[in-house]
C-alpha cells in the first residue's frame, strides 16, 4: 500500500537518494552571488541530476512554470542577519500553505544550543504533527550552533542533534558533516532517519567537494544539501551531475574522479 508521505518522498528524492540546493538564504542574507536570478538557477539544474530544490515560499510563489523533473520543498522558518536575534528562527508559513502552492514537503531550521531553542523546538514538533495531519515529508535542518556549542564539528553533539530532529518527527534530517567517515557513520547509525549533509562554507576546489559527497555517502548519508557549493559554482548544472552520478548512480571514486580529471576546466 502506497500513501501520501511515500508519493511526495519519491518526488524529493530518487531510488532513495537526494541530490538538494538548499536556495533559502534570501531571508537571510540576501540575494547573494549566485541567487541573483534564482529561478533561472532552478531551471538551469533540474535536468542534471537534481532531486528537488529547497525554496522559501515566495519563490516557489514567483516561479514562472513549474519544473517538471524536481522536488519542490518549502522552507517554513527563517531570521535575518539583520536582526537582534540570527540565531532565532521563527515560523514564517504552514504546512498547509506549503501545499496550496504544491509543495512536495517543508523544512525548518533549528539551531540546537542557542538560548533560543526552546522556542525552535516548539515550533518543530508542532510542525512535525501538521506534517502527519497532511502526509507531508519533514526535513528538519538540525545544526549545532549557539552558546552552549564549543565545537559544532564534535561527533557526540552532531549525534545528538540529528537524534532530536528524528524524535521530533522529521522524516530526513539534514546536518553538519563531522569531518570523518568514521565518525559520521556513529551519527548515522544512531539517527533513526535518513541524513543529508549541508555543505556549509564554500569549498573552492572542486575535487575536496567530491570527496566530501563520497565520504558522506560512505558514512551512509542518503545525499547531500549543498547551496553556496552548487550555486556560486562557476558552472552549477556541472557540479550537480557529479554530485548525482556519486549519490544515485553509485558510480567509484575512480570513475568520477577519473572522468571529473578529463572534463574540468
Amino acid at each position: 500500500m502506497v500513501f501520501g508521505i511515500d508519493v511526495r518522498l519519491s518526488r524529493i528524492l530518487k531510488n532513495g537518494k537526494m541530490v538538494c540546493i538548499p536556495m533559502d538564504h534570501g531571508i537571510t542574507n540576501g540575494p547573494i552571488q549566485g541567487l541573483e536570478d534564482i529561478h533561472d538557477l532552478i531551471y538551469s539544474c533540474e535536468n542534471a541530476g537534481l532531486t528537488s530544490v529547497l525554496i522559501n515560499k515566495g519563490i516557489l510563489k514567483t516561479l514562472p512554470k513549474p519544473p517538471k523533473n524536481i522536488g519542490l520543498i518549502t522552507h517554513l522558518s527563517g531570521s535575518t542577519s539583520l536582526g537582534p536575534q540570527p540565531n532565532k528562527k521563527v515560523l514564517m508559513g504552514s504546512v498547509e500553505d506549503a501545499l496550496r502552492l504544491g509543495s512536495d514537503a517543508v523544512s525548518l531550521h533549528i539551531n540546537i544550543g542557542a538560548k533560543e531553542e526552546p522556542e525552535m523546538l516548539e515550533i518543530l514538533g508542532m510542525i512535525s504533527d501538521e506534517c502527519s495531519k497532511w502526509s507531508v515529508p519533514l526535513i528538519a535542518m538540525m545544526y549545532p550552533r549557539g552558546e552552549n556549542i564549543k565545537n559544532p564539528y564534535d561527533p557526540e553533539i552532531v549525534a545528538h542533534v540529528a537524534r532530536i530532529g528524528a524524535e521530533s518527527g522529521a522524516d530526513i534530517v539534514k546536518t553538519v558533516y563531522t569531518g570523518s567517515v568514521e565518525t559520521f557513520k556513529k551519527v548515522v547509525r544512531r539517527c533513526p532517519v535518513p541524513v543529508v549533509i549541508a555543505g556549509g562554507q564554500k569549498i573552492s576546489n572542486d575535487g575536496d567537494l567530491l570527496q566530501l559527497c563520497f565520504d558522506a555517502v560512505k558514512s551512509g548519508a542518503i545525499g547531500v544539501t549543498f547551496g553556496r557549493n552548487i550555486f556560486q559554482h562557476k558552472h552549477p548544472p556541472s557540479i550537480v551531475k557529479y554530485l548525482s552520478e556519486i549519490i544515485i548512480a553509485g558510480k567509484s571514486q575512480k570513475e568520477v574522479l577519473k572522468k571529473f580529471g578529463q572534463t574540468k576546466k
